[in-house]
């Protein structure tokens, strides 16, 4: 199975994928950890990407899909993967696409874990209170995710679109949550 995972900061996307890989028995593919591992590797996409971070600028959709190919091109992904964290906008939800479609493995399900603005930004400053972050105060948390609905409202219709989406309640327990997802994904990947 290919699963995209979506939902806002704090939605719980990190928390359902570990679980999901091992239910799924498929790899768990961050962009943000691709991005950490390239970079740490000194591979010539990390090195590429640590110059724009350095500058202080976003890495560019390019860099990104370009780790994402060399990472889905590995032999541990034929059977499926769960990828969380990408694509954050239209024209990386397109690009996506057209990677897939390209190396034969297009995706499956897109889940969405919705959860109320403000659980999340209770979420998000509770973490980062626990973790001792002071950015992430109640304001910056709601620029943050206003940030998210405008750039990813369009990947979400996208994908919907396309008739892959599945929006889950991302409210409660995390086995509750879990069980939700599993549900979802039955008809489209019946686990035993």
């Amino acid at each position: 199975m290919r699963l995209l995972l979506l939902g806002a900061p704090g939605s719980g996307k990190g928390t359902q994928a570990v679980r999901l890989k091992d239910h799924l028995q498929v790899p768990h593919i961050s962009t943000g950890d691709l991005l950490r591992a390239e970079v740490a590797a000194g591979s010539p996409l990390g090195l590429e990407a640590k110059e724009v971070m350095a500058r202080g600028e976003l890495v560019s959709d390019a860099i990104l899909l370009g780790m994402l190919e060399d990472r889905l091109s590995r032999e541990d992904v034929a059977g499926g993967f769960i990828l969380d964290g990408y694509p954050r906008n239209l024209a990386q939800a397109a690009a996506l696409d057209a990677l897939l479609t390209r190396i034969g493995q297009p995706m499956d399900h897109a889940v969405q874990l919705a959860v109320p603005v403000e659980m999340l930004v209770e979420r998000i400053a509770g973490r980062a209170q626990d973790e001792g972050r002071a950015d992430d105060n109640p304001e910056s948390v709601r620029k943050r995710l206003q940030v998210y609905e405008e750039q990813t409202a369009p990947v979400i219709e996208f994908y919907r679109e396309h008739g892959q989406l599945t929006v889950i309640d991302g409210v409660g327990g995390m086995d509750d949550v879990f069980a939700r997802v599993v549900s979802a994904l039955q008809p489209v990947h019946p686990v035993g």
